[in-house]
């Protein structure tokens, strides 16, 4: 049986479409909406939330903890100060992404570890040699993203303590006399927060925020909407962007941070006083030129898109819903050379984008590339562009 959030007794009721999914063991919403577009735009022009509860999070204490996150992460931790919060990634020895998450640092000797996945074991396993406290407090805390124009505005009215936070800053705070953690992080790609609160006080926060967030347009959004909201941002999603080094079959689904275009992680890599987990087999890469791909954005003519449909005597209908499957990815003569992970229609940019996996010779920006379509039970290729990402990045996300 699935578990709940400490939302759950919350949310339920607020969903129509009464459409859940499994992530590690709880229940998450799909969408609330009987259409997840009306979510994705309650983000874009307002405010949405989206509960994060199901996130593992981890404690990383003591004398060596800025030693062992140098260790075991491959962004480099040593100059984050506390208050602030990064994007990290952690590799095999291979050099092979395993996960990626969010360090928030709390102190000189104090951590706090953000991921999608179970990672207690192997965090625990890496800590033997140091003098490190690992703790798993993913059942003590209650989180959720706050996302969209809109989210400074609500939160301001709850918290004076969020008015002049920074991109990747965080705050220790209070909301409705409970403590919370407030970041300014998100999966959406816009101005956006994500709050960490105690189970006990979860209820209590979130019905501050709706209440708060009633004159703005406040709404909860699923699966579905983050989906199409990440994609527009540019963002992995583990099992979707990439598989986990540790789960993977066959050299197919591995992948190196070069390859996940997260290569601007890596800053200092060359400074041998931070051997991490994996450095040594990505230096090689790079010195002999080893990545298989690159990963890019892609746009697809409107025009050819429309009329590839039209000629078959078919209306061409845009699903904002990113497909569940690989989409191939050719060079004008038909030969494939890469594939999108992720693929579907913005509504807020009006066309079809993907974030592609493509030979590197074929990735360059404005580069021209074919991607597959299915009319009529068979395939045909559309034109497309090859383009930097993020597709969305408006200035108030960083501003």
């Amino acid at each position: 049986m699935l578990r709940t959030s400490p939302f759950h007794e919350r949310l339920a009721p607020m969903s129509q479409a009464q459409a859940w999914g499994n992530w590690l063991g709880f229940q998450s919403a799909l969408r609330y909406d009987l259409s997840s577009k009306h979510e994705y735009f309650g983000v874009r022009n307002a405010a949405g939330f989206f509960d994060t509860s199901p996130l593992r999070k981890y404690w990383i204490r003591g004398r060596d903890a800025e030693r062992f996150c140098s260790y075991v992460f491959a962004r480099d931790v040593r100059a984050l100060k506390p208050g602030r919060a990064q994007y990290t990634v952690w590799c095999d020895d291979a050099g092979y992404v395993l996960e990626d998450g969010v360090l928030f640092r709390f102190a000189s000797d104090e951590f706090l570890l953000t991921s999608a996945e179970p990672n207690m074991g192997y965090l625990r396993g890496l800590a033997r040699p140091f003098e490190v406290e690992i703790v798993d407090v993913s059942d003590d805390y209650a989180s959720l993203a706050l996302q969209g124009p809109r989210s400074l505005a609500i939160l301001e009215t709850l918290t004076p303590d969020v008015s002049g936070l920074r991109y990747f800053g965080f705050s220790e705070t209070k909301v409705a006399d409970s403590p919370v953690v407030i970041s300014r992080t998100g999966f959406s790609g816009d101005l956006g927060y994500e709050l960490i609160i105690p189970v006990a006080d979860a209820l209590r926060v979130l019905d501050a925020l709706l209440e708060a967030g009633r004159p703005h347009g406040l709404r909860p959004y699923g699966d579905e909407a983050l989906g199409m909201t990440r994609i527009e941002a540019g963002l992995p999603l583990i099992n979707v962007e990439f598989t986990s080094s540790r789960y993977a079959f066959t050299p197919e689904e591995r992948f190196t941070p070069d390859e996940l275009g997260l290569g601007w992680l890596l800053k200092g890599i060359d400074d041998p006083a931070r051997p991490f987990i994996g450095r040594n087999a990505i230096l090689r890469e790079r010195a002999e030129g080893r990545s298989r791909w690159s990963t890019v954005g892609i746009t697809v003519s409107w025009q050819d898109y429309f009329e590839l449909f039209d000629s078959h005597g078919l209306p061409a209908v845009p699903n904002e819903v990113p497909v569940p499957w690989d989409t191939m990815v050719y060079n004008a003569n038909g030969k494939r050379v890469g594939y999108a992970t992720s693929f579907m229609y913005s509504p807020v940019l009006q066309k079809h984008i993907g974030i592609a996996r493509l030979k590197p010779k074929y990735a360059e920006a404005g580069s021209e590339v074919f991607v597959e379509q299915t009319v009529n039970h068979e395939y045909f290729n559309v034109r497309a562009t090859v383009t930097t990402l993020p597709f969305y990045n408006p200035e108030r996300k960083t501003a």
